[in-house]
């Protein structure tokens, strides 16, 4: 079950922005796909708009930057889960290790 983790973020986010500097080697480590999405880039965002829109139907509650883990992206995708906001590296592969866990034993 090859899993993607894709990054919905903003240009104009700070937080986003640091991330950026260690969030697609980590989750390549872990032996995750990433996709960068800025919400800016009309193309990507409409590609991948609809899993957003599963996991946050207003996008009230996400956080920036979100991390949402999940199979297919491509096709009929399923969310496993997801990591919220900016995290020190540790912690993000640690959020993100715990996301593939609970898929693995689910």
């Amino acid at each position: 079950m090859p899993l993607s983790v894709i990054k919905f973020s903003s240009e104009d986010c700070g937080i986003c922005h640091k991330m950026a500097f260690y969030d697609q080697k980590v989750s390549s480590e872990l032996g995750l796909e990433f996709i960068d999405v800025k919400m800016q880039d009309t193309a990507s965002y409409r590609k991948y708009r609809q899993i957003l829109l599963a996991q946050y139907p207003d996008k009230s509650e996400m956080g920036w930057p979100t991390y949402i883990v999940c199979e297919s992206p491509e096709a009929e995708f399923k969310i496993v889960g997801e990591v919220k906001g900016g995290h020190p590296k540790g912690e993000f592969r640690s959020r993100l290790q715990a996301v593939l866990d609970s898929a693995i034993s689910s």
